[in-house]
């Protein structure tokens, strides 16, 4: 018989990105006594890896627990970017209700609306958060009306339209249930949890059943599966099945060697569990996220949706340039496999595949930041390795036509700019589906545009708009092919020989566009060292050495002037890089480069290539 289990609450943080999800879950910490009042706390302590503190935001979903009034509350906070959707879908398994968290100026953006639907079909019970309601420009009773839209379009049921309205500032550490309210501190919403979201049930009386939802991996114990008790009891030493609902052949008995319960932000080892408890289960080499962990007498699989299919797909190669081996630790094709499969073992929404060489792999992924995150991972990791342009995975429906992904994208810019970015994302095939005034004299733009279309367009974005637009994208599934697309309209400039920078070289290959090194570094005959304003590719030798001559000239032995180069990120990097090109990745630094070095080559293949179109 199904039972409540009334002292816990399981409750996942959803929002769209930026709008303080990590915040809110400190000050829960925090007012629930989960740090000593002494204690130093490091801002945003659950985004615990140095890429999530330094880009302000959250990849991977964590597990905290907190005590409020003898009720142990589990929050899994959840990333908010589109790339990250993989995991916002599988921790909604674990839990009965979900926080939605609103910046009360932006209000509902694309991930908002991807994340509750998610909520929504998985019927849980939802709390709307109106946070930094101290924000000057705050604009809650709008923000209430556009949620409470987004929920009629999203179908919801009248018990889902009923949710409470908690306003608050995260930043700040209070919570209120009415804005004109005292604020005082998060009581309000730790209320607001325990009336609202229901109490896990389940049936002890049958045998176990764990749903895998997340994988934690731990050098030292191996895989680490965390999921929700939903029948049963658990326990240290138990024999068991994995089962899985898509894998109707699976089959395998395992025993359960550790089990840990999550309190405040440590692991605690329990001897056993039960229903609605949530749990990290280590000893069990071969599990995977949808495994249901059964007891032997009654393998039932618990159902759960598939995770989402990549969309974008990079080469990762070994590093074969003639400064290969010189900066990183780990170079060899055997070093970059185990890493790309090792990486397997946490991000379920990507895919590494062999290819015909030895010396690369295809990696698949959810975007270009997704897999952005893994090539800056490994650089700091000491790997030296080289990737090609980011080209997206195409479909084929029954009558053999070609499909490829399609984004919406919603743009928000000042109005002056409007004109600018429809003209570069009609030519980039998007379609405009809608323009609307938004405040602050700010148009809302929104696009249907290939995901191909995308790649490499924000740095442009970012300059057309001088900094001022906003643009969000979110996945809309597979749509007829566009036809073709011209990324770059700039060639590249090729450094000419090998050797090392001079000032002189680099000043007569300025005139000819904008440079990426400056003096003194190593170049190779193959490497682009800058932009050039026209179409096609330039070759200058930046190693050249002023001519010494017995006359002097007045005036012509002056210093000469280099202007400063444009030292490209990881994303400008990858976003410049064309197909024939790559990016040469080490520890120190990011160097691009031609796929062919040499330029009799390079010239024949390009030949070789127009007359075969």
């Amino acid at each position: 018989m199904k039972t409540k289990r009334e002292d816990i609450r399981n409750i996942a943080i959803i929002a769209h990105v930026d709008h303080g999800k990590t915040t809110l879950v400190d000050e829960l910490l925090k007012q629930s006594g989960v740090f000593r009042q002494n204690q130093e706390v490091a801002e945003r302590v659950m985004d615990s890896n140095d890429i999530e503190r330094e880009r302000g935001i959250t990849i991977l979903s964590k597990n905290t627990a907190v005590f409020y009034k003898n009720t142990k509350i589990n929050i899994i906070d959840t990333p908010g970017h589109a790339d990250f959707g993989g995991e916002v879908e599988r921790v909604l398994k674990m839990v009965n209700g979900v926080i939605l968290v609103v910046d009360a100026y932006e209000g509902a953006m694309p991930q908002t609306k991807f994340v509750l639907k998610k909520a929504l079909e998985l019927n849980l019970s939802v709390i709307v958060c109106i946070n930094k309601i101290d924000r000057p420009e705050a604009r809650p009773d709008e923000v209430i009306d556009e949620v409470l839209e987004l929920f009629m379009d999203l179908d919801a049921s009248d018990e889902q339209l009923d949710c409470p309205f908690v306003y608050a500032s995260a930043k700040a550490g209070y919570a209120m249930l009415d804005p004109n309210d005292k604020p005082e501190n998060m009581v309000p919403l730790f209320e607001t949890i325990l009336t609202s979201i229901p109490a896990p049930e389940g049936d002890p009386e049958l045998g176990t059943q764990v749903l895998i939802s997340t994988i934690d991996y731990n050098d030292y114990v191996g895989r680490i599966g965390v999921g929700k008790v939903d029948n049963g009891v658990i326990r240290v030493n138990q024999d068991a099945v994995i089962v899985n609902a898509h894998e109707p052949d699976k089959k395998r008995k395992v025993k359960v060697s550790k089990l840990y319960e999550f309190d405040g932000l440590n692991k605690v080892e329990v001897n056993e569990a039960s229903i609605g408890s949530i749990v990290a289960i280590s000893g069990i080499t071969d599990i995977h996220i949808g495994d249901t962990l059964c007891s032997v007498e009654n393998p039932e699989p618990i159902p759960f949706q598939k995770i989402s299919e990549p969309t974008i797909a990079m080469q990762f190669m070994v590093n074969d340039s003639p400064l290969a081996g010189k900066e990183g630790k780990y170079v060899t094709s055997r070093h970059l496999r185990d890493r790309l499969f090792r990486e397997l073992n946490t991000d379920v929404s990507l895919r590494v595949e062999d290819t015909d060489s030895t010396d690369s792999f295809k990696v698949s992924g959810r975007g270009e930041l997704h897999l952005s995150v893994l090539i800056e991972n490994m650089r700091r990791e000491g790997y030296e390795f080289a990737v090609s342009k980011a080209e997206v995975l195409y479909h084929t429906d029954e009558q053999g036509h070609k499909l490829e992904p399609m984004e919406l994208a919603y743009i928000d810019v000042p109005e002056e700019f409007s004109g600018t970015i429809i003209q570069a994302l009609s030519e980039r095939k998007g379609e405009l589906k809608n323009m609307l005034p938004a405040s602050g004299g700010y148009v809302r733009l929104e696009f249907s545009i290939p995901s191909r279309g995308l790649i490499g367009y924000r740095g442009e974005f970012m300059t057309s708009t001088k900094g001022n637009g906003i643009i969000n994208t979110i996945f809309d599934g597979y749509g007829p092919y566009k036809g073709d697309i011209s990324y770059r309209q700039q060639g590249s400039l090729i450094a000419f020989e090998s050797g090392e920078s001079i000032t002189y070289g680099l000043y007569n290959a300025q005139e000819r566009g904008i440079l990426f090194i400056g003096a003194g570094e190593q170049v190779y005959a193959g490497m682009v060292i800058g932009q050039t304003g026209r179409t096609e590719d330039i070759e200058v030798n930046v190693c050249k050495k002023k001519q010494l001559t017995n006359t002097r000239a007045s005036g012509s032995d002056d210093a000469l002037r280099l202007t400063a180069p444009k030292i490209l990120s990881l994303e400008q990097a990858l976003e410049f890089i064309d197909t024939d090109e790559l990016l040469e990745v080490t520890p120190k630094n990011l160097r691009i480069r031609k796929k062919i070095l040499d330029p009799t080559l390079r010239k024949r293949a390009a030949n070789n290539a127009k007359s075969a179109k």
